[in-house]
């Protein structure tokens, strides 16, 4: 394919303000393509590599300015084109402004010998990506000069846009996936459809079957129809093919010659990273009431880091969560992998900072490491690393993608065995118990919880509503602590559960207790502070005098019969004690009713 085309199609796409319109338009482009579909896929996109391989054309703003600049002319200058670029406001529209070298306009589609195509447009950018050493910034220059030189103002228009992968044409992921399924897999209204980039290629001798009775253009009509709509099941192959590979081209190339059955045939590949699974803010209340129990992990506040083993390679890659390669900042967790595991796996986890006695550093100590690419050895005495896995998608030839979190998380335990790698995971439908859970992973520096659904399986790049992040609490109250028990354990001698009062004109009405948020040193504090007030212990019990207020963050206010206050607090957390105010200025009765009443 020409790359004046492809600048043309792009256009178009550009042009277009409808959804389904700007599909079809993708989608006959890729109909169009020939050998070059997956080299087109790419580009609509702004890439020039696949979506999982972290190659860059490390190419900044300055030298592709300078490159515009030398094609344009002698008379303009790299500050010349930033100064059109501040007025224009986008460098796709300041490179078209241009008069390059090259040929213009419909000559291009005149088959000159000197016009630019997909291919060499791919090949030179790959070329230029792999300069390396001294001079390679004037071999960048010097490329890129003569690409633009052989622009027409459309051609240096994308091609700009795409050496900053800032393509600018409505075309994201989603449109891409669902032109993929309608030009290869769905079914045209007049019968063509997977094999309609075939009908291309008729020539002028089958007219009688590309024009209609009435001397009109059938296949032109179709190309502008934006109705040959894919099925869910069509977009659902693609899309999974898509979430184990990452790689558009691909798997548009495979959708075309083996339709959805090609599709189902792709699979993780290790070594070649995958969008890792996200999660989206809730409460430990949204997941019970969503999946009656829920599978409790500890909330790393790490870097996520996707560890690929090839045992047959003897290789250990690891991957960002935007799937760089971070394989060489990190060796400490590359030799645990080669010591610990014994056959090809794709792990989740996250790579934590912890200090000399092995706790938890703050996430900013974990990015010193991976903004490193020299002095590795230094970095690694000044920040150590320890590997926390959760999850395993892909163990010894069979992925794991479609298997409940529970399956997968065992079979974690199996690949790493008693490395002391693996997370804990807690399945529970039990408040206390999880609130048990959350209290020792807070202690231990931790930053809270992870809730998922423990059927749910991994669904790279999902934000979906199986895996939750418990969220801050959005919400306090100032409560009168009325009552408390002595811990257990090593906690024996701390009050370690505080009953919480609401304030009444009459006095005080319970409303609930709370043990979570509370650390060693802390309880000793509070207990130094409540000891004075008890007024009597039965047991482990004690009532004590109302005169400490406690600030308690909570997920809801529900009606119960527990408390005399006719409410509980849903999972209430410690958040401080509230020297500044006297038992009279707590929260009353009734503010909790109105808080009630408004979720």
């Amino acid at each position: 394919m020409e790359f004046a085309e492809f600048a043309a199609r792009a256009s178009e796409m550009e042009a277009e303000p409808a959804d389904l319109a700007t599909v079809a338009l993708v989608r006959n482009l890729f109909r169009d393509a020939g050998d070059d579909l997956p080299v087109v896929v790419r580009f609509v996109q702004g890439r020039v590599f696949p979506a999982w391989d972290s190659t860059t054309l490390d190419v900044g703003p300055r030298l592709l300015h300078e490159a515009i600049a030398r094609a344009a002319g002698t008379n303009v200058t790299a500050d010349d084109v930033e100064d059109e670029l501040a007025d224009v406001g986008e460098i796709g529209a300041v490179a078209e402004g241009y008069d390059f070298g090259g040929q213009r306009g419909l000559a291009a589609f005149a088959g000159g010998t000197d016009g630019l195509t997909v291919a060499e447009v791919d090949e030179t950018l790959r070329e230029l990506a792999a300069a390396d050493g001294e001079g390679s910034e004037d071999r960048k220059l010097n490329t890129l000069f003569g690409l633009f030189n052989r622009c027409s103002p459309e051609e240096a228009k994308f091609l700009a846009r795409l050496v900053l992968s800032e393509m600018r044409i409505g075309v994201g992921e989603g449109t891409v996936r669902d032109a993929v399924a309608e030009a290869f897999l769905a079914d045209a209204a007049d019968g063509d459809g997977a094999g309609a980039d075939e009908s291309a290629d008729t020539d002028d001798g089958d007219a009688d079957e590309a024009t209609g009775a009435d001397g009109t253009d059938e296949e032109a009509d179709e190309r502008e129809d934006p109705t040959i709509l894919a099925t869910d099941d069509e977009l659902e192959a693609v899309e999974r093919a898509l979430q184990v590979s990452n790689d558009y081209g691909m798997v548009a190339t495979v959708a075309r010659a083996d339709g959805e059955s090609g599709l189902a045939g792709v699979h993780l590949e290790v070594g070649r990273p995958v969008q890792a699974m996200l999660a989206q803010a809730g409460t430990v209340t949204d997941a019970v009431d969503a999946w009656d129990e829920a599978a409790v992990e500890t909330k790393f506040d790490g870097a996520r880091v996707q560890v690929h083993y090839d045992e047959a390679a003897g290789e250990v890659s690891l991957f960002s969560r935007n799937m760089d390669d971070v394989t060489d900042p990190l060796p400490e967790v590359v030799e645990f992998v080669e010591a610990n595991v014994d056959r090809s796996v794709i792990v989740d986890g996250e790579v934590v900072a912890v200090d000399d006695e092995g706790d938890p550093l703050p996430f900013q100590e974990i990015l010193r490491r991976f903004r490193r690419k020299h002095d590795v050895s230094r970095m690694r005495e000044e920040v150590r690393v320890e590997f926390c896995a959760f999850d395993c998608l892909h163990d010894d030839g069979e992925d794991l993608l479609d298997a409940p979190l529970t399956a997968r998380h065992d079979r974690l335990t199996d690949v790493l065995g008693d490395s002391g790698a693996v997370s804990e995971l807690l399945v529970s439908s039990d408040a206390d118990e999880i609130a048990a859970f959350e209290e020792r992973a807070l202690e231990a520096g931790h930053e809270g919880i992870m809730l998922k659904n423990p059927d749910s399986t991994y669904s790279p790049g999902n934000r979906g509503k199986n895996w939750l992040k418990r969220k801050p609490d959005v919400e306090t109250l100032d409560l009168v602590v009325t009552g408390a028990e002595w811990g257990e354990g090593r906690r024996a001698e701390f009050l370690g559960t505080f009953l919480l009062s609401a304030r009444t004109d009459e006095g005080y009405e319970t409303i609930g207790k709370v043990a979570t948020g509370i650390t060693d040193e802390r309880l000793a504090d509070l207990t130094d502070l409540l000891e004075p007030e008890i007024r009597a212990e039965d047991g482990q019990e004690v009532d004590l005098r109302p005169s400490v207020v406690f600030e308690v963050g909570y997920e809801e206010i529900q009606e119960s019969p527990t408390y005399s206050s006719g409410y509980a607090l849903r999972f209430p957390r410690f958040v401080s004690v509230r020297g500044d105010k006297d038992p009279e200025d707590a929260d009353s009765l009734e503010r909790v009713e109105r808080l009630a009443d408004a979720q």
